[in-house]
């Protein structure tokens, strides 16, 4: 697994994000004070959970000579009433919401399309999202 190191300057919020060897840019929109110069950090977050979701995905039908011809999944974060979320635990304030929409590409029978649903939502980085998570920072 590779190390993520993201480095900000003194002014603005534009990041420069290293993952081994590659570099991205996260940013927020003008709007927010940001100089839209890349994704901001939840639209970030809906690409680590989208890029994993379409792997497993595939990774699945392949393993089973299913004809899955593609996967296009299409995410985005909303911080919603929490009293509008009929099956949330909370009922008081906001909570985040990410919606993932499927598309399964190929000549798949509705069998095939049910059990690749279930294992969209059993990818490793939907399981951590919804698991307990610990965050430990420190200085250095």
């Amino acid at each position: 697994m590779s190390e993520v190191v993201v480095r900000g300057g003194p002014t603005g919020l534009e990041q420069k994000v290293e993952v081994g060897k590659h570099v991205l840019i996260a940013d927020e929109p003008i709007a927010e004070g940001g100089g839209d110069a890349g994704p901001n950090p939840y639209d970030l977050l809906c690409v680590a959970l989208g890029a994993c979701t379409s792997m497993t995905v595939s990774l699945y039908a392949r393993r089973k000579g299913w004809p899955l011809e593609g996967v296009v999944v299409t995410l985005h974060h909303a911080k919603v009433h929490a009293r509008d979320c009929a099956d949330c635990e909370k009922k008081e304030g906001k909570i985040d919401q990410i919606g993932c929409a499927i598309q399964l590409l190929g000549p798949l029978d509705e069998e095939q399309r049910q059990r690749l649903l279930e294992i969209a939502n059993k990818c490793p980085v939907h399981r951590t999202l919804t698991s307990e998570i610990k965050i430990r920072t420190t200085l250095m």
